[in-house]
């Protein structure tokens, strides 16, 4: 398959960025300390393939309950095996989505994690396959 225009390649460079070596509270504050900053590769942290490795950014709300929104993007890795309960991006005759994967006595099915969609059974004569497996969302903080 050719990569869709929508799809960004990692590029395989470095990417320092300070990182604070303290865990972070998110319940009660802790009282401040000297915090010790490192370089740290985000490369290293989120990508085990470069050259199998896309960015992709979601359009729509079929996968709202798992985390995924609107706008949101994904880092997908296409040297993985798709396994049961992954989410996968998936393509069925032509059209790319995100869904999760479910196998279950030989069957395949692809869900949507919001009611408000059907879940995907392939049907026969279509063509479809799982493109690739979603190791992380990248959201903007609100």
């Amino acid at each position: 398959m050719n990569i869709p225009a929508h799809l960004t390649p990692i590029r395989n460079s470095p990417l320092p960025i300070k990182e604070i070596s303290c865990k972070t509270p998110a319940g009660f504050p802790s009282p401040a300390q000297d915090l010790a900053v490192n370089r740290i590769d985000l490369n290293d942290i989120l990508i085990q393939h470069p050259e199998a490795t896309y960015f992709m950014q979601v359009k729509g709300n079929s996968m709202t309950g798992a985390g995924i929104d609107d706008g949101d993007r994904l880092i997908v890795d296409r040297s993985l095996t798709p396994r049961h309960n992954h989410i996968v991006i998936a393509e069925i005759d032509g059209e790319v989505t995100v869904k999760r994967l479910y196998k279950k006595n030989g069957l395949l099915k692809l869900g949507a994690e919001n009611a408000a969609y059907a879940d995907i059974v392939p049907l026969p004569g279509q063509q479809w396959s799982v493109w690739g497996v979603v190791t992380y969302i990248i959201k903007a903080a609100s």
